[in-house]
């Protein structure tokens, strides 16, 4: 990348840069042979050289979409000119790289963590209240504030409190499935993660979504970290929300017991995230948070990189940097059932960028999934594994979910996530209870107005201050402090509670 004056131009071989700043209609750009034709906007392209229509443009190096209409140096470029190009559905791989060298284990970095029987490690010591369906979210809820009301966590200091995940399934389903095995998995992931001391599972009773069932497929244990009932089993929604205060009562001075105590930085697993995306994010934020993944990787830790929908375009490059052969074709399964899944519903994976993402300057799916691939660094690929299912340990991997970003973040945190980072460029607001998540700003613009909801300035890139190789090192020490008990913005603004989205997934019935 390079910035000269009102623009950034992110490879020699480019038909496009990038503008800094708002530009207006006639001012000369910066190292190039041209002056804009019309006023650019801050973060969006325009042409340095003549593309006929029909012309592949290029943007990384990578093609992000096809010219529609002949465009001179000086144009803006995007969706009056810009469309998306013609894929080859044909994949070269490049499958076989090396994993990252791990640097010597007493050399790596490590944070404050609670460490669990089960030998995992949570950043976060909550209590839990899981739902099997719908129809139990209002008791759920009601036992959380009930808690609180009662001023039952307030001896309990080590807790850092209770939290009451509700959604909008688990009837008027089949039995069986993709849905309903999807909604087990994010259930189960949930039931066992490490930023819970213990959970509380409440159902109705006679839902689709059996809780016996869910504890017996996905091998949990009913026991001191994990309690179940029903409401109808128990007399009703006054006496479930009793039973469940009753239960919280119980739990708290054991998980008040959790210390935090040195942990290595192979213990985290970081969900990768972007939301709001616009032009810069590619430039700033997210190669910065790819620097703090290879940092990661170097210290033996795991990252998780999602949104199958937004890395279409860029998944070749995924590819080339698969471990084996297996992992380069699960990957191109993933992007190929997503096909799939578009063309029975009558959409198409270009209806991805939202408004807001073009508003900011990106046009086309390509172009969004080359920047989006960027907060996955330059590792290894070790693994793919399904939406909520377990994540193998070490390295980068790929979950497959949605691009939406809540139903994308449950997965992630149901795969193992024990941290959240979370870019954006338009200014996303989000938090998601148990796990913590720092949201890092793709421009400077968006840190100052959007202050309080930020944790990290990228901007500081497109700016000149830092370099992506100095942000992603500061990315990681803020990682590495959050996983400690360092409050993100989120946390400190009460997000968490309304951001469980586990994705649905077949008919409602």
């Amino acid at each position: 990348m390079s910035a000269a004056g009102n623009v950034i131009r992110l490879h020699p071989a480019d038909e496009v840069v990038v503008a800094c700043r708002d530009i207006p209609a006639g001012e000369p750009i910066s190292g190039e042979d041209c002056s804009a034709e019309d006023a650019i906007p801050s973060g969006h392209k325009l042409a340095v050289q003549t593309l006929q229509a029909g012309a592949q443009v290029h943007k990384y190096d990578q093609i992000i979409g096809m010219a529609t209409r002949e465009i001179r140096p000086g144009q803006h470029v995007h969706e009056h000119n810009l469309g998306m190009s013609q894929r080859s559905g044909e994949y070269a791989s490049g499958a076989g790289m090396p994993v990252a060298e791990q640097l010597p284990a007493d050399k790596r970095a490590s944070f404050a963590g609670f460490r669990r029987d089960d030998g995992q490690v949570g950043t976060r010591n909550f209590l839990g209240i899981l739902t099997s369906v719908n129809c139990s979210a209002t008791v759920a809820q009601q036992i959380a504030r009930e808690a609180e009301r009662r001023g039952l966590l307030d001896p309990f200091p080590n807790v850092d409190g209770i939290v009451a995940l509700t959604h909008g399934s688990g009837c008027g389903m089949a039995g069986g499935g993709e849905g309903h095995a999807i909604l087990e998995r994010v259930l189960a992931g949930y039931a066992r993660h490490p930023n819970f001391a213990a959970v509380i599972i409440i159902g109705l009773g006679c839902e689709v979504n059996q809780i016996d069932g869910l504890v017996e497929r996905a091998g949990l244990v009913k026991g001191e970290r994990l309690h179940t009932f029903t409401i109808q089993d128990s007399g009703g929604t006054r006496a479930s929300v009793e039973r469940g205060v009753g239960l919280i009562n119980a739990l708290l001075p054991s998980a008040n017991r959790a210390r935090r105590e040195p942990c290595p930085a192979s213990a985290l697993t970081l969900a990768l995230q972007c939301g709001g995306s616009d032009g810069f994010s590619g430039i700033s934020a997210n190669p910065a948070l790819g620097a703090a993944v290879d940092l990661l990787v170097r210290h033996g830790g795991t990252a998780i990189l999602s949104e199958t929908p937004e890395i279409y375009g860029a998944e070749h490059l995924l590819m080339r940097r698969a471990i084996n052969e297996d992992v380069a074709r699960a990957l191109v399964a993933r992007v190929q059932w997503w096909e799939d899944y578009t063309r029975r519903h009558a959409a198409e994976m270009d209806n991805n960028p939202s408004p807001g993402n073009k508003a900011g300057g990106l046009t086309t799916i390509l172009e969004k999934a080359l920047g989006s691939a960027a907060k996955g660094g330059t590792t290894a690929l070790t693994g793919v594994c399904g939406y909520a299912e377990p994540a193998p340990s070490g390295g980068l991997v790929f979950m497959d979910s949605p691009g939406y970003d809540p139903a994308s973040v449950t997965g992630q945190v149901a795969s193992g996530a024990n941290a959240i980072c979370f870019t954006t460029g338009r200014g996303s607001v989000f938090g998601f209870k148990p796990v913590p998540s720092i949201k890092i700003a793709s421009h400077s613009d968006l840190y100052r107005r959007l202050g309080d909801d930020m944790d990290i300035n990228a901007g500081r890139i497109v700016d000149g201050e830092m370099d992506v190789t100095e942000l992603g090192a500061e990315i990681f020490r803020t990682v590495l402090d959050t996983a400690s008990g360092q409050p993100t913005r989120s946390e400190l603004l009460g997000f968490g509670d309304a951001e469980f989205v586990p994705w649905q997934l077949g008919a409602v019935m």
